[in-house]
């Protein structure tokens, strides 16, 4: 079943561009991309307003999402 987003493509993908192209401005190599990235991540979790015994969860979904949108063929 596909996930719907509450979000319009073009705004995601618009941001999702300018964050890439920041990345390769500085010319980071894939492995720091994903430190920044996974950075990013956990400052959002842990910076929320959701109480932190919310943030554990969280942070499993998001986790749970990455693995089943990565290609594996």
């Amino acid at each position: 079943m596909p996930v719907t987003s509450k979000y319009q493509d073009k705004n995601v993908e618009q941001i999702l561009s300018d964050v890439v192209n920041v990345l390769e401005k500085h010319k980071a190599s894939n492995e720091l991309s994903l430190m920044i990235v996974g950075n990013i991540a956990t400052n959002l979790i842990n910076s929320s307003k959701m109480p932190a015994e919310q943030r554990k969860i969280i942070a499993e979904k998001f986790a749970q999402a990455l693995l089943s949108s990565i290609d594996t063929e």
